[in-house]
């Protein structure tokens, strides 16, 4: 039975590493990682995907959390009678309960993982204009108060990037290496089961798109 994978773009080595350890066999296609910054693209961008690879595939599984969709992503799941995974956001699908703890313990928490270190510069300094226009940056990050790197791969390099990073921000850098265990468990639960229950609401859904730059959007609560 071969399985379609669609998956964010900010998920695509790790998945493919998970693919590849479990000899699944399977066809991955991503959506690119920048409708982040514009969450209302990901469920019209995923349907694409799913129309282009479904009559191919077996089944098929989105490995995307809520992020920010307001519910139209699981519409549209809905529509095509496809699962995703159980989170509401891949920092969920790394870190499991104690994303929740990070929150609780100090809900201006600001996420990288591999993924955003690796792309910072592209993805949060021109993908927000803070390379044209640096005075925004107090407006766009002054809720945050610290950075917590979900590692999944530890390398020093990316930890010395994560700490420009956090220079650049001024915030207190954490390390927390999650590795890649608990977004295999949420994988093989999919593969393993005809059914699978949907991924709760995005956390704090009206108060972070309100009031405040969505984590979604790569910003803190």
């Amino acid at each position: 039975m071969k399985t379609g994978f669609i998956t964010c773009g900010a998920l695509g080595q790790e998945v493919k590493g998970i693919v590849r350890k479990q000899g699944w066999d399977a066809e991955i296609i991503g959506v690119s990682p920048e409708d982040h910054m514009f969450p209302m693209r990901i469920a019209p961008d995923v349907e694409k995907r799913i129309e282009r690879i479904q009559e191919r595939c077996d089944r098929l599984v989105v490995v995307y959390g809520e992020c920010g969709s307001r519910g139209k992503l699981d519409e549209v799941l809905d529509k095509y009678n496809i699962f995703r995974i159980n989170a509401r956001n891949c920092y969920e699908m790394y870190a499991g309960t104690k994303y929740d703890q990070f929150l609780e313990e100090e809900i201006g928490t600001f996420f990288l993982t591999d993924f955003l270190v690796r792309t910072f510069h592209r993805a949060v300094i021109q993908g927000l204009g803070l390379d044209r226009y640096p005075e925004l940056k107090e407006t766009y990050f002054h809720n945050c108060t610290r950075i917590v790197y979900l590692i999944q791969n530890d390398s020093p390099q990316l930890r010395q990037e994560a700490q420009v990073i956090a220079d650049f921000m001024n915030l207190p850098l954490q390390f927390h290496e999650t590795g890649c265990g608990n977004l295999e468990a949420h994988l093989r639960e999919l593969m393993n089961k005809e059914e699978h229950r949907k991924g709760r609401p995005s956390y704090r859904t009206t108060s972070c798109w309100k009031n405040n730059i969505s984590n979604e959007l790569l910003m803190c609560y």
